[in-house]
């Protein structure tokens, strides 16, 4: 407090607080103007370049675009307005320092996991579908990266990807399901551990322990939670879990997706910024993208349309297939029900999905069906007798995979 020399802090006459002069006054309110002003832009400006930083993380895959577009007139069209088909692409690719610990860059990469995902007109639900890297298919002539074009051909599914990149991927796809692909990713090994990493680690529950040296990955039976390494050894090993199929690679896969979906749904990441901003950058540093989606803007808007998808719309399923009669260890699309599948997908109509047989009972099943390359059982959709609006695949859904 001050004397009545007109300092603030001061009495009047009356006892009460003695005001600043006028001319003083008009200071003080400019300067907390100014101040304000300040404020607010700078938190504009770290607001643009946050915006900015993400939004050059991404890589746009010029040459797919250019690929696609040679081949524009052989690609399916769409048969239901608004839906969208994003492909998603795990690529075992060495380059880079990262990657190149997980073995030799020779040069080459394969396509370790693809799963198809449908996002329905209403996006009220959401199908993520796997396609087995060891599916035998027609792969169309590619663009190669020195230049030269493969001639058609029917190969294994994860060759499309070495011989041609996504595009090859994409047209090799669209040609075995009839769908039209809108949008595609590409996520490498280090990209998929900064994600998981970037959320806190996703959690899973092991029926059994787990010992597999080349997945580099050894857990008790049990919960875990699975950080960067760990995660990528789940989602990766197919030698010392299940039967050793890639078969339980991608029931294993799904679950992974389904608890990651459960996490990022999450008030502990959508809605706290010290997760959220960590996961952007991990994401956009991680994805090479089509031209649409290459923005900050365009994967916003893919991520607006399904963030409040229940848990239980969205399910995971497998491209019907059994053996290849040629070689056991390969696959081939088992029919009506891929048929079936792919139609439901083109039309947009919705999917119905029951869990699989216990892991014993699908042991058994697969050894009987190697032994005698048949097809497997029959899904109820094709012993019906009737019409059925939502034919149903064994599959599962992302609320499945919460450890209970």
């Amino acid at each position: 407090m001050t004397d009545s020399a007109g300092i603030p802090g001061g009495t009047d006459a009356a006892g009460g607080p003695r005001r600043p002069p006028h001319g003083r006054r008009r200071r003080l309110l400019r300067r907390a103007a100014l101040g304000a002003a300040l404020l607010v832009l700078a938190g504009a400006g770290t607001g643009w370049w946050l915006y900015n930083k993400l939004d050059g993380n991404i890589t746009e895959d010029t040459s797919a675009a250019a690929e696609l577009e040679r081949y524009e007139r052989e690609r399916p069209t769409h048969l239901a307005n608004g839906s969208q088909n994003i492909l998603l692409i795990g690529s075992d690719s060495r380059s880079g320092k990262e990657n190149a610990r997980y073995g030799q860059d020779r040069g080459t990469q394969r396509s370790d996991t693809v799963i198809l995902l449908h996002l329905p007109a209403d996006r009220k639900s959401a199908a993520a579908v796997s396609i087995p890297r060891d599916l035998m298919t027609d792969v169309p002539s590619c663009l190669k990266a020195d230049g030269q074009r493969t001639r058609e051909q029917l190969a294994q599914f994860n060759w499309a990807f070495e011989w041609g990149g996504a595009a090859c991927t994409i047209r090799t796809v669209e040609k075995l399901t009839g769908i039209r692909v809108d949008h595609h990713m590409v996520v490498d090994f280090n990209g998929f551990k900064q994600m998981v990493n970037a959320v806190g680690g996703v959690e899973v529950c092991l029926g059994r322990p787990v010992d597999d040296t080349e997945a580099k990955l050894r857990l008790p039976a049990g919960r875990h939670l699975l950080q960067g390494e760990q995660a990528l050894g789940f989602v990766r090993a197919r030698h010392s879990l299940g039967n050793g199929s890639d078969t339980d690679r991608m029931e294993r896969q799904q679950q992974f997706l389904g608890s990651l979906v459960n996490k990022v749904q999450s008030n502990g990441v959508l809605l706290n910024p010290t997760r959220l901003y960590p996961l952007l950058d991990a994401a956009t540093s991680s994805v090479t993208t089509d031209p649409g989606l290459a923005s900050l803007r365009g994967l916003y808007e893919l991520v607006r349309g399904v963030r409040n998808i229940p848990t239980e719309h969205i399910i995971f399923l497998t491209v019907p297939r059994r053996p290849y009669p040629s070689n056991p260890n390969r696959d081939e699309l088992a029919q009506p029900d891929a048929t079936r599948l792919f139609g439901q997908l083109r039309a947009d109509e919705p999917l119905k999905v029951t869990p699989p047989p216990p892991v014993e009972e699908r042991e058994r099943n697969e050894r009987t069906s190697h032994a005698e390359t048949a097809s497997p059982d029959p899904s109820p959709s094709a012993t019906a007798t009737g019409p059925s609006p939502a034919p149903t695949f064994t599959g599962t859904t992302a609320d499945s995979a919460d450890c209970r």
